[in-house]
């Protein structure tokens, strides 16, 4: 009778394990990213490295009763640069200047960066279950996106142009995404469906620039 009694309170070597069967893929994501300088017109060129890091979070919305397919919707925060020979300055009565700068231009730096916070929206698939947590996965969606802080930088041996409020940039920002991978490694597209600049001319042509960014995401549940 005293083993039956010491056997009752004993506490167990291990935590029985329970499947969740209404799991979902709430996820944290980091990413990085080389940014592409693309619909730019012929005497504006990409130079230098670019690119970008990428943070958030997402909710998961599973759509049926396996929980492999789901909708995602998040919130996150990114920072982009982008080197290229367009210059951006301001003209004595403060309008904006955009020039390209030739090669027989010597300068140190000439790169915009941008800030923002966004909103991805995700349709996706994934070989998961409650019990893997390795699996491969297929995700597409838009990603919304409001850049809250601009700089372009220009410097040479002599001088330096910093530029941070611009009339023609289009602060909202519109792309779609588009991620496959397996477990923590995963590739990620993004190409944007509206240009950075409005309104804005170089070298008499329509400035309109955009970006694709191609890289590497990494979710962390």
């Amino acid at each position: 009778m005293a083993q039956e009694e010491e056997d009752r309170y004993k506490i167990p070597d291990s935590v029985p394990f329970s499947i969740d069967s209404l799991y979902r893929e709430d996820q944290f994501y980091v990413g990085f990213s080389f940014n592409l300088v693309t619909n730019k017109p012929a005497t504006i060129s990409q130079e230098s490295f670019s690119g970008g890091l990428h943070l958030g979070f997402i909710r998961d919305f599973p759509l049926n009763e396996r929980r492999n397919i789901a909708l995602g919707a998040g919130l996150g925060w990114s920072i982009n640069s982008y080197g290229q020979n367009l210059f951006i300055g301001k003209d004595s009565s403060g309008n904006t200047l955009f020039r390209s700068l030739d090669d027989s231009q010597d300068y140190d730096t000439n790169r915009f960066t941008t800030q923002l916070v966004e909103a991805p929206i995700e349709f996706r698939w994934r070989a998961s279950t409650p019990a893997t947590y390795k699996f491969w996965r297929i995700y597409t969606g838009l990603r919304l996106g409001y850049i809250y802080n601009f700089r372009s930088n220009y410097k040479d041996r002599d001088t330096q142009v910093i530029i941070n409020d611009l009339p023609e940039l289009n602060r909202f920002r519109l792309g779609t995404t588009f991620t496959f991978g397996y477990n923590t490694f995963n590739f990620q597209f993004y190409y944007a469906l509206n240009p950075f600049f409005r309104d804005a001319m170089v070298d008499e042509r329509e400035l309109g620039l955009s970006t694709l960014k191609i890289g590497l995401t990494f979710y962390i549940l």
